[in-house]
């Protein structure tokens, strides 16, 4: 479900979980333990990529609308609870992003400290507006740290997906790499951060990203709970019905 293998100081996580790598309650718990072991762990750094040619196509909608509202209420605070996992890991995550990162794929790959996108046909956005969900507080949050202010409302609006070099220009890629090279590059890049002094990179990784960690403590209170309502109605269950018949062609 995810491979762990281990580059001297290096520690590299593949998801491995279906053809697209979706997320769902298994692959998320086995994600936390694992990052919980590697944060005890002798690895400097952490590179975080997907096994076969896709990162993550994000949340598996299909189980979501299979399994109901028991499914719903154990998987949404899950998926927050691995998302801020890894946002504060105390050791930098470099994102070695292999194909699409759709939606919770794409929010996996920006609460990571540094993100590389292999050249090709891949996409990465958040079309959660489009599949008919919102945005729980915390992966909203997370976009609004990494996308620039003049792209944050038309990328979380439109669920525009951006190619490699068009990610780039939005700020949810920091460098595109050729494919063949991605992952030695990200290794590369992980030894540069791991570089740093661990003291000082921990200090200055929450201070950037502790307001963050404010807002979403903040809103979530306010929010979190009617944004698991919707995601349990059958209106939007209808909703995410249509967009997989339209994308996918099943239903």
């Amino acid at each position: 479900m995810i491979l762990l293998e281990n580059r001297q100081s290096i520690a590299i996580l593949s998801f491995d979980h279906g053809k697209v790598n979706t997320i769902d309650v298994e692959l998320f718990t086995e994600f936390i333990k694992q990052l919980d072991n590697l944060e005890k762990s002798e690895c400097k750094a952490v590179v975080l990529t997907g096994a076969g040619s896709c990162f993550s196509a994000g949340v598996d909608l299909f189980r979501l609308l299979k399994d109901g509202n028991a499914y719903i209420e154990a998987f949404v605070p899950l998926l927050t609870s691995g998302l801020l996992k890894l946002f504060t890991f105390p050791k930098p995550v470099i994102a070695a992003v292999n194909g699409h990162a759709i939606a919770g794929g794409c929010i996996v790959a920006c609460a990571c400290d540094y993100r590389l996108m292999a050249e090709g046909n891949g996409k990465i956005g958040a079309p959660e507006m489009r599949v008919g969900v919102p945005f729980p507080t915390l992966p909203l949050e997370i976009l609004r740290f990494v996308i620039p202010r003049q792209h944050f409302q038309e990328i979380v609006y439109t669920g525009r997906l951006c190619s490699p070099k068009e990610a780039i220009g939005v700020g949810l890629i920091d460098e595109v790499v050729e494919s063949e090279n991605l992952l030695e590059h990200a290794i590369t890049v992980a030894e540069r951060f791991a570089a740093i002094p661990i003291q000082s990179f921990q200090s200055t990784k929450r201070l950037m990203r502790q307001p963050v960690i404010d807002r979403f403590e903040k809103y979530r209170r306010i929010f979190d709970d009617e944004v698991l309502q919707i995601w349990k109605s059958e209106e939007i269950h209808a909703v995410i019905k249509a967009y997989l018949g339209k994308t996918i062609g099943k239903s």
